[in-house]
């Protein structure tokens, strides 16, 4: 079992940065795959990245390719995305969630999800 809670979003300006962190509990963090989706008003929870166990893969949507970077810190059982050059199109509701399929882009290979956080980028 895995619980997620995210923190770190805000309102920010476009052009400017944010960084969420998702912390973790559970025993077998380390094992997990860690993704990141987001929900703007209206729209189906899309993909945005996935880091496998041991970071050495990673996986972007195209949307925040080179904007977009994700971690984690195992022994701090916390993921992150460090979103830079933000744009009011990345106002959403950010979730991280934990599978067991390597960097998975879908939602159904993901078991266990946070409550979401809050990202609003004004133009």
């Amino acid at each position: 079992q895995v619980q997620l809670v995210e923190s770190g979003g805000g309102l920010v300006q476009a052009g400017g940065s944010l960084r969420l962190s998702c912390a973790a509990s559970g025993r077998t963090f380390s094992s997990y795959t860690l993704g990141w989706f987001r929900q703007a008003p209206g729209k189906a929870r899309e993909f945005v990245a996935a880091i496998s166990w041991s970071s050495l893969s990673t996986r972007y949507a195209d949307s925040v390719k080179g904007r977009f970077t994700i971690s984690r810190d195992n022994a701090k059982n916390t993921v992150y995305l460090q979103m830079n050059s933000l744009k009011p199109e990345d106002t959403a509701v950010y979730y991280c969630a934990a599978g067991v399929v390597p960097v998975a882009a879908q939602m159904n290979s993901y078991a266990y999800w946070g409550q979401g956080t809050q990202v609003t980028v004004s133009s």
